[in-house]
C-alpha cells in the first residue's frame, strides 16, 4: 500500500546552511504550495492490482521529490541512493519516513512510473504560477531548437546485424530454457558475426566489404530460421503459458526490426540504392531514435527538441519532435502552443534564422504578435518584423540567451543525452528534467 504524502518524517527540515540548501528549501517550499500534483501521479503510483496490506514503501511525495533531485543533482539511481541515506537535506527535501533508506532499485521503480504527461502537466502550473506572480508574463519569448540523444551507439549498417545476431542467440537461449530437455536445433553464430563486422570495419575496398556483408546478411537470415523453428517446436511442447506468451512478444518485436536491418544493408551496400533516412532503423533497442543532421554540423542520433523561453529565463514550452520537421514548419505550431497557455499571444517573439520565412511573419501578425524578429533575415526586410531597426536589434540579442539556457540544460540537466530506455521514458526524461530547472529557476526568482 502507498501514501501520498509521508505520514511522519523529521520534526525537523535541516538544510545545509549552503547555497544548495537554500535552494532546495525554497523549492521544497513550491511543492508545498501545491499539493494537487500528488492527486495527478498517484494513480500512476498507487497501481489497483496492489494490495493494500504489506509494506508500505516510499510514499507518492517521496517518489516525486526524489525524481526532481535525481534530475536536478544529475546522479545515477546508485549515487541518488546513497545521498538519500547521507545527506541531512537530501533527507528533508525528499520527505523520507523516520528511518527509511530507499534502495537503487525502488527508486528507478517509482520514478519510471511517473509519465511525461503528468511532467508536462506539472511544468504547466509553475508557469501558470510564475504568470500570477508576475515573474514571468509571456509578453516576449524566444523560441530555438536542440537535439537529445538517445542512449545508442553510432549505427552502421554492420553494427546493426552484429546486434540482431546477438539478438537472435539470446532468444534462442531462452527458448532453450523453455524447451528443457528437448533440444532445439540451432547453431550460435555470434562468433562468426562479430568476425565479420569487424573485417567490414577495418577492410578497404566496396567489393570487399560487400563481400563480407553478403555473409553477415547470410548469418543473419539464418538466425530468424532458427527462431521459426523453435517457435513451430514450442507451441508443440507443454511448457509455461506465461513464459511463452512473453518470448513470443519478443520475437515478434524482434522479427520486425531485424528484417528491417537485413532490407536495408541489402537495398544500401549489395544493391547500391539510396535508402532514405525515414525508412532506416537506427537502432534494435531504441527503435523511435531519429536521425538529426543541423546544417553542416555532426550528426546526431535521438530526438529534436523545440524550446520557448521567456525573459526570466524559465522554459515556458518544449515540444519533442517526430522526425527531422523544418524548424519554418514548427514556428505557428510553437506559437499556438504558447496562445494555448496564456490564453493570448506574445507581443514580440524572437526565433532563430532556421525559423524564417514570410508566412510565418505574416501568420504570427495576424494572430496579434506586435514584432517577429528572426537571427538570420531570409529575405525578409526589418520593416516586414518589426517596427524599427533598434526593435529589431534588441529582439536579436535576445535570442542569444536561450542558447545559454540550452546549455545549461545540457551540461547540468542531463538534456544531452537521455539515459532511460524506450520512446515513453524518453519523453519522461526530458519533461522531468525541464521540471527541475525550471523549479530551481522559479525559486531563486522567488527569492530576489
Amino acid at each position: 500500500m502507498r501514501q501520498k504524502r509521508t505520514v511522519q518524517g523529521s520534526i525537523f527540515d535541516l538544510y545545509a546552511e549552503h547555497e544548495i540548501g537554500r535552494e532546495l528549501k525554497a523549492m521544497s517550499d513550491w511543492l508545498d504550495k501545491h499539493p494537487e500534483i500528488l492527486d495527478w501521479i498517484a494513480p500512476e503510483l498507487c497501481r489497483a492490482e496492489i494490495k493494500e496490506t504489506g509494506r508500505e514503501g516510499l510514499s507518492v511525495e517521496s517518489i516525486v521529490r526524489s525524481a526532481i533531485l535525481k534530475q536536478h543533482r544529475q546522479l545515477s539511481y546508485e549515487a541518488l541512493a546513497f545521498h538519500l541515506e547521507d545527506s541531512h537535506s537530501f533527507q528533508a527535501f525528499a520527505r523520507l519516513p523516520l528511518g527509511l533508506r530507499p534502495k537503487k532499485s525502488v527508486l528507478q521503480k517509482g520514478v519510471s512510473a511517473i509519465s511525461d504527461a503528468s511532467w508536462e502537466r506539472i511544468h504547466r502550473l509553475m508557469v501558470r504560477d510564475a504568470n500570477v506572480q508576475k515573474i514571468e508574463r509571456g509578453r516576449v519569448v524566444r523560441v530555438d531548437s536542440t537535439v537529445t540523444e538517445t542512449p545508442v551507439h553510432e549505427p552502421t549498417d554492420s553494427t546493426l546485424l552484429w546486434d540482431s545476431v546477438r539478438t537472435q542467440v539470446r532468444l534462442m537461449e531462452q527458448a532453450q530454457e523453455l524447451a528443457g530437455q528437448t533440444r532445439l536445433t540451432w547453431c550460435n553464430h555470434r562468433r562468426v558475426a562479430k568476425k565479420r563486422a569487424c573485417q567490414i570495419q577495418y577492410s578497404r575496398g566496396k567489393e570487399k566489404k560487400a563481400n563480407w556483408y553478403r555473409d553477415l546478411i547470410k548469418v543473419t537470415r539464418k538466425g530468424l530460421t532458427y527462431l521459426d523453428k523453435a517457435w513451430c517446436r514450442l507451441s508443440q511442447l507443454t511448457v509455461d503459458e506465461a513464459a511463452l506468451a512473453a518470448w513470443e512478444a519478443q520475437v515478434k518485436h524482434y522479427r520486425g526490426l531485424i528484417e528491417g536491418v537485413i532490407d536495408q544493408a541489402q537495398r544500401r551496400v549489395i544493391d547500391g540504392e539510396q535508402v532514405p533516412a525515414t525508412e532506416k532503423i537506427f537502432s534494435l533497442f531504441e527503435e523511435h531514435t531519429d536521425i538529426i543532421i543541423k546544417g553542416s554540423r555532426d550528426i546526431q542520433y535521438g530526438h529534436k527538441l523545440n524550446l520557448t523561453s521567456g525573459r526570466s529565463g524559465l522554459i515556458l514550452d518544449a515540444v519533442i519532435e517526430e522526425g527531422n520537421p523544418a524548424d519554418s514548419e514548427r514556428f505557428m505550431p510553437l506559437l499556438e502552443r504558447q496562445i494555448e497557455i496564456y490564453g493570448r499571444a506574445p507581443r514580440q517573439i524572437a526565433a532563430d534564422g532556421g525559423y524564417a520565412s514570410k508566412d510565418n511573419v505574416q501568420q504570427a501578425k495576424d494572430k496579434g504578435v506586435k514584432d517577429v524578429a528572426f537571427h538570420k533575415k531570409k529575405g525578409l526586410k526589418v520593416e516586414q518584423m518589426a517596427k524599427s531597426d533598434w526593435v529589431y536589434r534588441k529582439l536579436r540579442n535576445f535570442r542569444a540567451g536561450i542558447e545559454a539556457g540550452i546549455s545549461c540544460l545540457k551540461r547540468s540537466y542531463g538534456l544531452s543525452r537521455c539515459t532511460w530506455k524506450g520512446l515513453a521514458h524518453f519523453k519522461s526524461y526530458v519533461w522531468s528534467a525541464v521540471v527541475a530547472h525550471n523549479l530551481a529557476v522559479f525559486s531563486r526568482l522567488l527569492a530576489r
